[in-house]
């Protein structure tokens, strides 16, 4: 396997280390650490099936940043994340690292760092970048703000699902829902909860988990649900340990990058299966190109689709198949 950008930087010495604590903030569980100190290599991450993998490798994961010698940022779609991610290193590190893909917008980041800081040193490799500069407090502006309500009357922050509107996938399959639902109820990748008031608004529902990969979405979703029937769990929807619910509502993601990947949406709806006890009832939206109509069909008895529009499709599904 070639090099990372990492490694090749500290490698061929364009980037010496100072000594001490190394913060990698939300790498992904394949990111190349190998040239980095193992014993000083701490893990700063709020997505479930990352944490869970670091973890797994013997790592110490934590979701939230404390002081530390070096914070490696490594870039997420959200731009507005991403600033922020800068900003907090700056306020915690002595070192700033940052490397992401162009898909992720690495090339405006730097752009924008270049146009506060001047000219840096940096690596364009793999289609992508790597720059790094002494912490600074001249990105204080970009610290991220609390998290706030939107024009659609709910609390959202940056780097969550659709933190600007309401999905209109979700908008969708809350409309379609019954006027009557079963008692025990879950939602997978639930997100920041839009879905939660729509659903325990429907006759019969006596509990609602709520389960959602991101922290900083569930944390979202604690600010806008209330209701005694909610439970919330921070995990892998696809991995979770639970069973015997009467119903499934959900809006998988379908993205683990800027492509799109159908192959996570199939594995929610196995999951749902899996979940679901043997008389359970699933409700599920998806972008109308996706081909999710196999899988449903591997996985319950009985699939149609109860509405649709141009970008969506609803599903309705029951008689899970184990």
């Amino acid at each position: 396997m070639s090099q990372s950008r990492l490694s090749t930087a500290i490698e061929d010495g364009l980037i010496a280390l100072p000594s001490g604590n190394i913060s990698l903030m939300r790498p992904s569980a394949t990111y190349d650490v190998s040239a980095l100190p193992r014993d000083h290599i701490r893990i700063v991450h709020g997505f479930y099936p990352d944490v869970a993998a670091w973890q797994a490798a013997g790592y110490q994961v934590t979701q939230n940043l404390q002081d530390t010698t070096v914070a490696v940022v490594v870039v997420p779609r959200s731009k507005a994340l991403a600033r922020a991610m800068v900003a907090e290193a700056c306020s915690k590190a002595e070192f700033v690292i940052v490397d992401g893909q162009k898909t992720d917008g690495v090339d405006s980041l730097f752009k924008s760092c270049r146009k506060i800081l001047g000219d840096l040193p940096s690596i364009p490799k793999g289609h992508g970048r790597i720059f790094w500069f002494g912490a600074t407090d001249a990105f204080a502006e970009w610290t991220a703000p609390e998290p706030a309500k939107g024009p659609h009357g709910y609390f959202t922050t940056a780097g969550v699902f659709s933190d600007g509107a309401v999905d209109a996938g979700s908008v969708l399959l809350a409309e379609a829902l019954p006027a009557k639902l079963p008692a025990r109820l879950a939602d997978l990748g639930a997100g920041w909860g839009y879905l939660a008031a729509p659903i325990l608004a429907r006759d019969g529902v006596k509990s609602l988990d709520l389960i959602e990969a991101e922290a900083l979405s569930l944390h979202c979703a604690k600010l806008n649900v209330s209701d005694p029937r909610i439970h919330f769990h921070w995990a892998d929807a696809t991995q979770f340990d639970g069973s015997g619910y009467d119903g499934i509502v959900m809006n998988p993601p379908f993205h683990t990058s800027r492509a799109s990947d159908p192959g996570l949406g199939r594995s929610f709806i196995q999951a749902a299966a899996r979940l679901l006890a043997p008389h359970g009832k699933l409700w599920m939206v998806a972008n109308r190109h996706l081909p999710y109509e196999a899988t449903l069909n591997e996985c319950f008895r009985n699939v149609e689709m109860i509405a649709g529009n141009g970008a969506f499709k609803v599903f309705h599904a029951n008689r899970p198949q184990r």
